[in-house]
């Protein structure tokens, strides 16, 4: 129906501002967008116009949403297989340290060395999947392993930082410095692996989310070398 307005197809209305005007019911069209956007029906537990958006879906002659919202009123669908889109993308920055080793009384001697600085942004329609990476990931710090979370406000968000420590870096210093490890358990009560780059990162990332029923739909900059990639894109029908 969306189509065939803006094709031409049938007459649309314009306000004084050259706004175009489609009489219907402008709240529950922020679903119907969405779900245009990313084929993901992610709706409030505490939605109640369902009836309404249904008749929205029919007079947009959405099919596909017509059959989820079918479904998701018979409470057959399931939040961790809906179809939904995982980006994740990689960065790293390096910075050089100096510092004072003391080898003795009153005997310092000055270091340098470079760390790298890892940073993931990843992003999901899914909320379960979300979730699951924050159970899967750990920051190690000196008070013990911390799960990441989502971003304030933003659930279907979760950035990732982590630094591992140089060999010739003193662990309190590491500490000081506020840097913290990175490690996966892609299993509950299993051995958790160090995440050592940006490599060992997107090798982990491929693995959770071919688990979870994704495939890789694109890869940035050379979909011929996946593991060096800097961006990776799942989708899961």
């Amino acid at each position: 129906m969306l189509g065939a307005m803006f094709r031409g197809k049938l007459p649309l209305l314009k306000d004084r501002k050259g706004n175009f005007f489609i009489d219907r019911d402008g709240k529950v069209f922020r679903h119907i967008l969405n779900y245009l956007r990313s084929s993901s029906l992610d709706l409030p537990r505490d939605f109640s116009e369902m009836q309404l958006l249904k008749r929205e879906a029919d007079f947009y002659q959405i099919r596909p949403l017509l059959e989820e919202l079918a479904q998701h009123e018979s409470g057959f669908l399931q939040a961790a297989g809906r179809s939904a889109v995982l980006t994740a993308d990689v960065s790293c920055q390096a910075r050089t340290l100096h510092f004072n080793l003391k080898r003795g009384p009153e005997n310092f001697e000055l270091f340098s060395c470079t760390v790298q600085i890892y940073t993931a942004n990843v992003f999901c329609t899914s909320r379960a999947a979300v979730e699951l990476l924050c159970r899967s990931f750990s920051y190690q710090t000196p008070e013990g392993a911390v799960p990441p979370q989502a971003e304030e406000g933003q659930p279907n968000c979760l950035r990732l930082q982590w630094t591992p420590r140089p060999a010739e870096m003193p662990v309190e210093l590491f500490n000081k410095q506020g840097y913290r490890r990175l490690t996966v358990a892609p299993v509950p009560s299993t051995e958790s692996t160090v995440v050592q780059d940006a490599r060992s990162f997107v090798e982990w990332m491929l693995q959770l989310a071919l688990a979870e029923g994704f495939r890789v739909d694109s890869v940035f900059p050379d979909s011929s070398d996946i593991l060096n990639c800097v961006s990776l894109r799942f989708v899961r029908y």
